[in-house]
């Protein structure tokens, strides 16, 4: 449980870091959506675990774990 936890705060910092960009992004160069751009960067995710490629600092796994939270956040939210 103490990772759930963990995973939690890492998301409160980051939103407090990024001012709710996920859920409201300014859209200068992407025109879509939030739920598009989480799906965009979930795959992004993917795409590194697949080949292996763990990006210098990052832990790719954990940062998949807070999309697909944020996506079933954001689903609740904005229901459709």
């Amino acid at each position: 449980m103490e990772e759930c936890v963990d995973i939690g705060n890492m998301l409160k910092t980051k939103n407090k870091a990024y001012g709710n960009s996920v859920f409201e992004p300014i859209g200068i160069f992407a025109k879509t959506d939030w739920e598009n751009q989480i799906n965009t960067r979930i795959d992004d995710k993917l795409s590194r675990v697949s080949r292996g490629s763990e990006y210098p600092g990052d832990d790719t796994i954990l940062d998949l774990i807070g999309y697909l939270i944020l996506l079933r956040v954001g689903r609740k939210l904005y229901a459709k």
